[in-house]
């Protein structure tokens, strides 16, 4: 079938001359085009035309996209939204001052949310994760990866890892499992470390490549979670099954990840908000992209990660939300991009590179998806406006009203419905 999006007021291309993705200056470099149209044949993007050109050729269908912007499928590519159960109380206490590490060592965070996981059928943790994937749909995004990390255990990692798959399968987007058992440690194995260790490493991690239950394995690497040797052999056992690799670094402590993680080839680390000045050469020299989570210092009243450095010495800068019950329980990327322009210092057109061709790469999307370039899918996010810097100035506002995945409206607000 061959469509067209016929005459949106700009298209934000952000065209990477074939390279999927971009680093440093180039974050800047949209690549803005206005009197066009997009040809689409299938689910791939055909061609970009102009405007004028259109009525000398036929369609199957044409959508009207006057007074309206486009820009790439937008890519989500760090979120916990694989959890059920609720930590608004430990939300009031963060508000009387207990901080992140202070919770967590009491018995709350990550272990609080690990035991509601437990105690909830895979039916009800379906029930709780839909809405959530419908919330992402309906923002512009078309790629979204999910993290396990709330289970802790062979069993529950595995029917969370399940319930991601089954996810992907029933929804139009394309969801990305990824393996977080190295989240932290549980509190049956809280003097038994080693032990939980080689449970990862022999048991879950080869059934999970077995089975083919995720793309990427991550981890962890803090004081309160795992320390850098122990990421280090889970590492070596992922990388050695074919799992991707990414890790959750520099966040509150600098204790050695970020070295372990470049070691392998991490596809991204995540986080960095505690990145040392002389660690920021190692990435402006690796292919290892930089995702930045402005929501999680916003939620915690805690410091940003360096973008403006970063990206002055060519690092490859990404963003997510890092949807999560405990740390960033925030799910609009909008508000992310404002946050990373108000409180990074980032360009508006660096924070949409930042969550469409490098949120691609962070989760080895690139290829096919992250920018409007002949040949990849026909994936765009479609904005009820005709300014794209509205974007991030209406803090906080879902301009999105159309989502097409694979040439197909997924979501119409106007219709207010999914297919």
């Amino acid at each position: 079938m061959k469509k067209l999006l016929y005459n949106p007021s700009q298209i934000v291309t952000v065209d990477t001359d074939g390279k999927n993705f971009k680093r440093g200056s180039k974050l800047s470099d949209i690549a803005l085009l206005t009197d066009h149209s997009i040809v689409i044949i299938d689910d791939k993007i055909a061609d970009i035309i102009q405007t004028s050109s259109v009525n000398k050729l036929k369609f199957d269908k044409r959508i009207d996209l006057t007074g309206k912007i486009v820009l790439p499928g937008l890519v989500e590519c760090h979120t916990h939204s694989a959890f059920t159960g609720s930590r608004a109380d430990e939300f009031r206490q963060k508000l009387a001052g207990a901080d992140y590490e202070s919770i967590a060592r009491s018995g709350g965070g990550i272990n609080s949310t690990v035991q509601s996981v437990r105690q909830s059928s895979f039916e009800k943790i379906v029930g709780e994760v839909k809405p959530r994937i419908e919330h992402f749909i309906s923002q512009g995004i078309t790629t979204l990866e999910i993290k396990s990390g709330y289970g802790l255990n062979y069993e529950n990692e595995i029917r969370l890892l399940k319930v991601i798959n089954y996810l992907d399968e029933i929804y139009p987007v394309d969801i990305i499992p990824t393996f977080l058992g190295a989240h932290t440690f549980p509190p049956e194995h809280k003097t038994t470390r080693d032990a939980y260790l080689n449970e990862i490493i022999d048991v879950m991690l080869p059934h999970i490549a077995e089975q083919k239950l995720a793309v990427f394995c991550d981890g962890f690497c803090e004081a309160t979670a795992f320390p850098a040797d122990k990421i280090d052999r889970i590492f070596s056992k992922a990388k050695s099954l074919g799992l991707k690799l990414k890790l959750h670094t520099e966040q509150f402590n600098s204790i050695g990840g970020l070295d372990v993680a470049l070691k392998h080839n991490a596809v991204s680390v995540d986080h960095l908000e505690v990145l040392e000045d002389n660690d920021i050469e190692k990435l402006s020299e690796s292919n290892t992209v930089s995702v930045l989570l402005p929501g999680v210092s916003f939620f915690l009243n805690y410091q940003y990660a360096p973008a403006r450095k970063l990206i002055e010495n060519n690092a490859i800068v990404a963003l997510a939300t890092d949807f999560n019950p405990g740390s960033s329980h925030i799910s609009s990327l909008s508000l992310i991009m404002s946050l990373a322009a108000l409180k990074m210092g980032m360009s508006i057109e660096e924070t949409i590179s930042a969550v469409t061709i490098n949120a691609a790469k962070a989760v080895c999307a690139e290829k096919n998806a992250g920018s409007i370039e002949i040949g990849k899918d026909a994936d765009f996010a479609v904005f009820d406006t005709t300014e794209y810097a509205d974007i991030v100035y209406d803090i906080g506002k879902n301009l999105n009203c159309i989502t097409i995945k694979n040439g197909n409206i997924i979501y119409n607000k106007s219709e207010v419905k999914f297919n």
